[in-house]
């Protein structure tokens, strides 16, 4: 811990310098999966907080600075028979991004949020105090904290909750043939007391899937563990939708057994989806050998280190919490305006506001007050992503605003690690004002910090100005990344050069890799 002491103290004097000075700073980790435009102020660096403290297995707990990512946090727990109740999908995600941003997976209908397995925190507050802060000692801060993007203080320590880790999760596949269906089917599966993780995918209006998990030490003996984590794997969502294609609601489920952590971190390889538009970009058939051929660019990690091209004006990267009520009008709007197929669906419980975690709220016309109803527990997230079919950035910004304002009338929320469009007014009405806000902000001297809205809304100003101080850091070449395929080349050249794909070849959490 003295290492860890003498770290936070560097930190803290560095934040209170910029308290004394009056003058607002950003956070460097070092790495990010934020899809925001960087900003241009004064940093604090906490890449060096980036080491496993402790694992007590007594009270199941581990001990992490903000920059361990999942596959370290998993790696280091599994060692012990344990495993984190709620792992991002992404590897390269740290635990300080998981609870400082909104972070949820399939096992969050279950657990809720990432911060929901955080038992305490250690921040430096913006005048440079460190504290600490729990359900118990300072609570509202630990409560408000969570989802607050880092403007009421900077997390450089946590505690998580952990639970018994077993070897598999037996995965089973459900084929769904309309989005009313699919729905249905995430509300039945989330109501099993056997399912620890549920989640969906919508390849189109008349074909999905919904995948639930338990958690198992057995594995039938003539049945081969399903692995994702090879060049020569399939990617998650290819599978489940090879294998439902041609089956129905009547066959019954299909199954697969995969190592727990292959199936924690099922999406890393092509990110879901979004990593087909790399092998389109190089203009490749999309196929077993082209991703193969790919396969270091086309991790999570890489592909967040390549991606600053000057192409990510035309995609749309959104994750939207909607009622379950509404959640098929969302599917159907976004087939009229954003036809962005596949379509990611995942249960959550809901957190009732104040609160900058998405939650939801009775859908009604702009303008109108609801009846008053009472709210579910759990809420249904779309994942919108992939590429718009305009080029044209104001009609891009159009269509997302327009679906902004129809998220809100269907009473969902958007999640804050995207891009947000909305006006000031309309965006602190969706949080019920920003009083209860600002009053933290007094009490914990950090109102000379940019606001959450200051930090995720895409100011044109801004944009211009980041992408002025990039081109100025790139060279005087780099107007050239906004050309194909030097864009692509030279992405693809400074992800090779970070090594971070020898992260993923060597990582100690990939089944081969464990010695089964």
């Amino acid at each position: 811990m003295d290492q860890h002491n003498a770290a936070v103290q560097e930190v803290a004097a560095s934040v209170r310098a910029f308290y004394d000075r009056q003058e607002p700073y950003r956070i460097s980790h070092g790495s990010t999966n934020s899809t925001r435009p960087k900003s241009a102020l004064g940093t604090v660096d906490i890449s060096a907080l980036s080491h496993v403290l402790a694992v007590d297995r007594i009270k199941q707990t581990i001990l992490v600075e903000p920059n361990v990512a999942m596959d370290g946090l998993v790696e280091a727990t599994l060692r012990h028979g344990l495993v984190p109740p709620v792992v991002m999908e992404f590897p390269g995600i740290t635990a300080g991004g998981g609870f400082a941003g909104t972070g949820g997976e399939s096992s969050s209908f279950r657990h809720g949020f990432f911060d929901d397995t955080v038992r305490r925190v250690e921040i430096v507050l913006a005048d440079g105090e460190v504290v600490m802060a729990s359900r118990e000692e300072r609570p509202d801060l630990f409560a408000a904290a969570p989802g607050a993007v880092g403007t009421l203080g900077i997390v450089t320590m946590l505690e998580i909750t952990l639970m018994p880790a077993k070897k598999y999760v037996h995965a089973r596949y459900y084929r769904t043939n309309t989005v009313a269906e699919a729905v249905g089917a995430v509300k039945r599966e989330i109501a099993k007391a056997e399912n620890e993780y549920v989640d969906g995918i919508l390849f189109s209006k008349d074909h999905g899937v919904i995948i639930s998990g338990s958690l198992t030490d057995e594995k039938p003996a003539h049945v081969k563990a399903q692995t994702f984590s090879g060049a020569w794997d399939p990617w998650f969502y290819l599978r489940a939708e090879e294998r439902t294609t041609a089956a129905s609601q009547q066959d019954g489920p299909i199954e697969d057994y995969i190592p727990l952590a292959e199936y924690l971190f099922r999406y890393d390889r092509g990110a879901y989806w979004v990593g087909r538009f790399v092998v389109m970009y190089w203009l490749l058939p999309f196929n077993r050998f082209s991703r193969w051929l790919l396969d270091d660019l086309l991790h999570t990690r890489m592909l967040y280190r390549a991606r600053d091209t000057g192409e990510n004006n035309t995609f749309t990267i959104q994750d939207i919490a909607m009622p379950w009520d509404t959640a098929e009008d969302l599917v159907s709007y976004l087939d009229e305006e954003h036809p962005i197929w596949p379509l990611w669906l995942c249960p959550m419980q809901r957190r009732s506001p104040p609160t900058f975690h998405p939650f939801t709220t009775p859908p009604s016309p702009r303008g109108t007050v609801a009846a008053e109803k009472k709210e579910a527990q759990t809420m249904l997230n779309v994942g919108v992503w992939g590429h718009e079919m305009t080029f044209d950035p104001p009609a891009f910004v159009a269509k997302n605003r327009a679906l902004e304002d129809k998220v809100r009338d269907l009473g969902g929320m958007k999640w804050l690690y995207a891009h947000v469009y909305q006006g000031e007014e309309d965006f602190w009405a969706g949080y019920g004002g920003r009083g209860w806000y600002d009053k933290l902000r007094v009490k914990y001297r950090a109102s000379g910090l940019p606001s959450v809205y200051d930090k995720v809304h895409v100011k044109e100003e801004d944009k211009q100005a980041h992408e002025a101080a990039a081109r100025k850091q790139a060279g005087r070449y780099a107007w050239l990344k906004g050309y194909w395929p030097i864009g692509g080349l030279w992405g693809s050249w400074e992800a090779l050069a970070s090594k971070e794909h020898l992260l993923h070849r060597n990582a100690e959490w990939r089944w081969h890799e464990r010695g089964q």
